[in-house]
């Protein structure tokens, strides 16, 4: 097991269901619909893939290099994915809705390195 992405993925869904919870009660009556629904996608993308850097953290010690490759995907995406949609729905500006979709291809980019280390380095 990997320490690192244990730690980091424990921690982020810690953040998780702190972030859900305040999204639920503290925001509520402070958002519109459509804002709270983007907090929302944040709130589950980062539920996500906190458990894939744990499944991350099981995987390490026996793939090497491309699972760690999925974990800094993964860590990168959730902060530029998740991270633009809190600040968007929080403050409402609208160009952090463009850098989403580069944490997204980066979320995606990690599961790929997943399939990759399944498949060539026989996970």
């Amino acid at each position: 097991m990997d320490r690192t992405w244990l730690a980091l993925g424990s921690i982020l869904m810690f953040l998780a269901v702190a972030l859900g919870a305040f999204g639920r009660h503290a925001l509520k009556a402070r958002l519109s619909p459509e804002m709270l629904e983007t907090f929302e996608i944040a709130t589950r993308y980062l539920v996500y893939h906190a458990l894939a850097l744990i499944a991350v953290s099981l995987l390490a010690p026996r793939t090497g290099a491309v699972v760690q490759i999925a974990g800094v995907l993964f860590a990168a995406g959730i902060v530029i994915f998740s991270g633009s949609l809190y600040a968007l729905a929080l403050t409402g500006t609208r160009w952090l809705g463009a850098i989403t979709p580069i944490g997204g291809l980066l979320l995606l980019a990690g599961w790929l390195a997943l399939v990759w280390a399944a498949v060539v380095a026989g996970t």
